[in-house]
This record gives structure tokens, C-alpha cells and sequence, in this order.
């Protein structure tokens, strides 16, 4: 209806203020950041867009890392919290159930999310294993030797056989590619045992996720919302924060070139994003700042979500139009540094003091700025944040069964596949240096991932110059994938090319990248 605040078309209703204060959809994959204190709210307020998105057709993956975001795949109970809410800013309480699909890294209240070793990469994979620059160079050796002798990196047995590969033969790699000492490579095996103690053997394998699984539509024209279930998956934050950054790296690479929707293909809300940047190397912040400036191109919006704003970089938090800024305590000198640096991000309101009020609001209440037409920041409102329609809280073990049952992926990904890799093949071999040509599987077998060495959008940013200018190949001759400098500029080759036309963006993308541009 026209005059239903709750039901404008190409808005979504965060709540009211003096005014009713909407998020655009066009202006969705233009990112945005919901912060607040513990029990300030942020989750329903993760809650309300998550719906509002799905409503309008915009597919919407978010972590569960409390268990009560599941509450999203039922109806609401009508509490009288929330009917008075919807009765103080003038919209009708109305209990509503969304499309969800669970999933879960670990395989226990969700289908199984996984990938292989070679999808995450040597960066990620030094990450995940807190290992030292030292540590992490041999680990690029072994990706790049695993691509060389043609072997597939699927699981850890995988990845310790390569290991124990370039430890065996330590003397033939050294001229090609430096010392390999095998002090080194008994430190990452030690890390590797600790990763799989950690659960992460349940991650790594196949079959692994299909991102295009999380962008559905279902027959009433709402977008999927994608649940995981991160409960247990927070006992290790670091394995958690990789999983998520991979996700959205993924995504950056597999998703085509759209430029800006009339709304998001896909939301993507990064819940406790603190642990994607705490202790993250340069070379990793980089790569998040690149990916994230670029990747609403794609139809991709990310929304993070943390108690203090303090947690983002600068870099990133620039980027991040739309706000929900819920109450800050300031306690201590970092939280009082923490509302300036809340209150000075906004376009400020006249009407009262950003930084007092942040410490003022209540729970469910929040500073809201949205992006306004054009892109620029509304002025901050102080505004009651609507009810959702589902419930608020946890599912029941049964209810998330029930939900699971009616999934459009069940069976898909239920059953592990253990095909042979490099473990098997390895052991075939007795051990011994092969020459098999990169890139070609064994015999009823798909083919090797191509470029395992370069982890896709997050490969080695150290590695950017020299991609640059190089011809695309390694020493195999085989095409190499772009690493993220080059999938930067190739990006902004591909936006040129709108305006000045497709056969000179082909000629800069031959100049520029030696050839190594996609066809």
C-alpha cells in the first residue's frame, strides 16, 4: 500500500524518528555498519534489514553467533514489546516468516559448509595457521609445487602430504625456489594438527559450497536467507573470521560485473567483525580494503556488524554508508575515544549532541544515518528501531528440522566425497618427484584447480608488481589466476570499458596485464 510506511516500494522501514528513516535498495550494495554495546539491540536490528532485504527479493547471508538469529526462520509470537513498538511508530505488528536455509562449517545444525584447500589459498591458509612470514613463504611453495606435479589439495591429509613432499625433496626445490628447512615444515605440521583438534577437518573437503546456492528466490519473489549456524564455530574465532573472509573473496571472484542494481543480488552481514581484522597482516587488510570497495559492483553488499567502530579501519569503515549506531558505554579512555569516533562519523543533527546521545539510547534505539539519492549521508536521527515480523530468539532443535527437511539443497551437500588427491596420489608414487602435466586429473577424475597457489582474490598481494607485467604463466606455462592487484585493475579496465567501448579496453587489458585478462 502507498500510504503503508512499512511497505514502500524500493525501501526497506528501519524505523522512525521525527521521520520515518528507510534504507534504499538501490543504495544497499553501498555497504553499511550496525555497532553497539552487548543487549543494545544490534541483532534485531540485523533482524529487521535481514527481513526487508528478503522481502524485496534480495538473497541475504548472515552468522548466527548466539544461536538467536535462527528465530528469523519462524513467525513472530506477538509480544507486547513489539506490538507497542509498532504501534508507537505507527505500523501494524504482523508475525511473518521468511525462506531460510541453515548451514553450519561444522555439519550439525545445518548442511555442511565446505571448501578445499586449494579455494582458500596460501594467504588464508597462513592465517588460519598464525604462521610467520618465514613459514608462510614455504607454505607458498608447497601450493606452488602442488600445482607443478598436478596434485589436487582438497583436505589437511592433503595438505600435510605436500608438506611432507617438499620436506622428502628439500634439495631439489632449493635452487628453484629457496631454502626449505625442515624445522620450518615441523612448525606448520604442529599448526595443522592444532587447526584439526579445532574442528577444521569438517571444513575442508568436498563436496565443497557452491556460493550460488546462498542467491535463491523463492516462489512468493523473497530472497533466501542464508543462516549460519556459528554457535560453536565462535570456540575458534580465527577459523571463523577466515571462513567468512574466503566466502566474501569468493564471491568477489565468481560473480560477474553488474555495476549498481535497482537493489543487492546478495547481502552479506559479517557478524563480530572485530576478528576479521584483529592481528590481520598488511598485506591482509589490503586485500579486505580492495575487496570490499570493489565488490558492490557485483551486486554484493556487506554490512558489518561489532560493538565498538572502533574495530573497522579506517580504509573500510569509509566505505560504509548505511548506519545503526545502537548505545556506547564509555567507561573506560577507549570507549570514550570509541563515541567520538562514532559520533564525528556522522553528518551531524543540529537538533542535539551526537556523542551524548549515543550514551543515552535505550535499548532498540539507535542513531540511524541511511544514504540518501545521489549517495550522500542523511543527517543523523535519533529513531526507534521497527519490530521484526519473525520471532525474536532462538528456534527449537525440532523447528530447525523442520526447516532443514523443506531445504532446497538437502542431500547436496550432506554426503562427504574423499576423491583421490594428493595424499593418494602421492602415496602412489611412493613419494617420489613426478612430472605430470599442471592442470590434468587422473583418469575419470575432474580436472586439478587451476592456480591453487594464488587462493583466488586474496592471493599474495607481495606478488601484485610482478604479476602486472609478467606474461600470466608460472614456470609450467600453465595461465595463472589474476591476483588481487591485477583483478583491481582489470576492474577498473572493465568500467572504462562501458564508456570508451570493448575493443580498447581488450587493447589496455593486452598492454597493461601481458595478456592474462579472461576471455
Amino acid at each position: 500500500m502507498a500510504d503503508d510506511p512499512a511497505n514502500q516500494a524500493g525501501k526497506i522501514l528501519v524505523g522512525k524518528a521525527d521521520t520515518y528513516e528507510y534504507l534504499l535498495l538501490s543504495l544497499g550494495n553501498r555497504h553499511g555498519l550496525v555497532t553497539g554495546a552487548t543487549g543494545t539491540g544490534k541483532t534485531v536490528t540485523l533482524q529487521v534489514l535481514a527481513e526487508g532485504f528478503s522481502n524485496a527479493g534480495t538473497s541475504v547471508f548472515a552468522a548466527d553467533v548466539k544461536g538467536d538469529l535462527s528465530g528469523i526462520a519462524m513467525p513472530g509470537d506477538s509480544k507486547p514489546a513489539f506490538v507497542q513498538r509498532a504501534k508507537d511508530i505507527g505500523v501494524t505488528y504482523t508475525p511473518d516468516r521468511f525462506p531460510v536455509v541453515f548451514w553450519d562449517v561444522l555439519g550439525e545444525q545445518g548442511h555442511p559448509v565446505r571448501a578445499t584447500i586449494s579455494q582458500m589459498g596460501p594467504l588464508l591458509m597462513a592465517r588460519l595457521l598464525e604462521l610467520n612470514d618465514t613459514q608462510e613463504g614455504v607454505l607458498n611453495i608447497a601450493f606452488r609445487v602442488a600445482d607443478e606435479q598436478g596434485l589436487m589439495l582438497i583436505d589437511l591429509k592433503d595438505l600435510r602430504a605436500i608438506l611432507q613432499f617438499i620436506s622428502d625433496h628439500a634439495s631439489e626445490l632449493t635452487t628453484k625456489y629457496g631454502n626449505v628447512a625442515a624445522a620450518t615444515i615441523g612448525t606448520i605440521l604442529r599448526q595443522v594438527l592444532v587447526l584439526e583438534n579445532q574442528g577444521a577437518e569438517k571444513f575442508f573437503g568436498e563436496p565443497s559450497l557452491e556460493l550460488s546456492d546462498f542467491i535463491h528466490v523463492d516462489r512468493d519473489g523473497r530472497g533466501q536467507i542464508n543462516v549460519l549456524a556459528a554457535d560453536k564455530l565462535m570456540r575458534s574465532p580465527k577459523l571463523y573470521a577466515t571462513f567468512l573472509l574466503w566466502m566474501l573473496s569468493e564471491l568477489f571472484e565468481t560473480l560477474p560485473e553488474v555495476g549498481d542494481l535497482d537493489q543487492p543480488k546478495l547481502v552479506f552481514f559479517f557478524d563480530e567483525a572485530h576478528l576479521l581484522f584483529d592481528n590481520a597482516p598488511k598485506s591482509l587488510l589490503t586485500a579486505i580494503e580492495q575487496v570490499v570497495r570493489l565488490i558492490r559492483s557485483k551486486g554484493v553488499g556487506v554490512y558489518f556488524v561489532t560493538q565498538n567502530p572502533l574495530d573497522v579501519p579506517d580504509t573500510v569503515l569509509g566505505q560504509l554508508g548505511n548506519r545503526a549506531q545502537h548505545a556506547l558505554r564509555a567507561f573506560t579512555p577507549r570507549d570514550q575515544k570509541a563515541v567520538k569516533t562514532a559520533a564525528d562519523t556522522f553528518r551531524q543533527n543540529p537538533a542535539f549532541d551526537t556523542a551524548t546521545v549515543i550514551m543515552q539510547l535505550g535499548v532498540g534505539e539507535a542513531l540511524v544515518s541511511m544514504l540518501e539519492k545521489g549517495g550522500t549521508p542523511a543527517m543523523v536521527a535519533r529513531t526507534l528501531i521497527a519490530p521484526p515480523g519473525s520471532r525474536v530468539g532462538p528456534i527449537t532443535p525440532d523447528e530447525r528440522q523442520q526447516v532443514q527437511a523443506a531445504s532446497p539443497y538437502r542431500g547436496k551437500y550432506d554426503t562427504t566425497i574423499d576423491r583421490d588427491s594428493a595424499f593418494e596420489e602421492l602415496a602412489k608414487r611412493g613419494g617420489q618427484m613426478g612430472a605430470p602435466q599442471a592442470g590434468t586429473a587422473q583418469p575419470g577424475q575432474p580436472p586439478v584447480e587451476e592456480s591453487s597457489a594464488s587462493g583466488g582474490v586474496l592471493g599474495k598481494i607481495g606478488s601484485v608488481l610482478g604479476g602486472l607485467f609478467g606474461n600470466g604463466t608460472g614456470d609450467s606455462g600453465k595461465r595463472q589466476r589474476m591476483s588481487t592487484g591485477e583483478l583491481v585493475l582489470r576492474s577498473a579496465v572493465q568500467s572504462a570499458a562501458r564508456s570508451v567501448g570493448t575493443q580498447v579496453a581488450k587493447a589496455i587489458l593486452r598492454n597493461v596485464l601481458g595478456g592474462i585478462s579472461r576471455q
